[in-house]
């Protein structure tokens, strides 16, 4: 399959990733942790393959920059009372976070819902350091990686359960 060349949204999406400490490694880290008791033969690559696969969707670019977005104004204090608090703490009650992760792992079914609620809990990884308020406010961003390890491990499921590549 040719490789088509990336949007300026996807492109951003990538680059605010990276800015912000998280890499594609990160993340398909993550997939990898939700999948490899799945699968006898599961590689980092493939990981990060679906990761990317994921990452290429318009729908995960917009929660991407989104999120980033109200997490980097946060950090700068540039919300309005109570939302700057709000955000800033990660109040346990304010679940607009979850469903702009929710929106993402959407994106390939239901199987990304349980997978996302483990990840959310657990906190492996990159999820650590990213809910370590010592590294900026990352109120958003958590919970999109989260999500986008989700949706990409069920996409892996998915294409792994009918042995066939799944729909894009």
């Amino acid at each position: 399959m040719a490789q088509q060349k990336m949007t300026q949204l996807e492109e951003k999406a990538r680059i605010w990733l990276k800015e912000r400490g998280v890499t594609l490694d990160d993340i398909a880290d993550l997939v990898y942790y939700l999948q490899s008791k799945y699968h006898d033969d599961l590689s980092l690559e493939e990981c990060k393959w679906n990761v990317n696969r994921v990452i290429a969707k318009r729908e995960v670019q917009n929660a991407i920059l989104t999120g980033i977005q109200l997490d980097i104004l946060a950090e700068k204090k540039q919300l309005d009372s109570p939302l700057q608090e709000t955000i800033e703490v990660d109040e346990s009650l304010y679940g607009i976070d979850e469903v702009i992760a929710l929106s993402i792992v959407n994106v390939y079914g239901s199987i990304g819902f349980t997978n996302y609620g483990f990840i959310d809990k657990q906190k492996p990884g990159i999820l650590e350091k990213l809910n370590d308020k010592s590294y900026g406010c990352n109120t958003f961003l958590d919970d999109i990686v989260g999500a986008i390890a989700a949706a990409a491990s069920s996409r892996l499921a998915h294409s792994t359960a009918s042995d066939e590549e799944i729909d894009d």
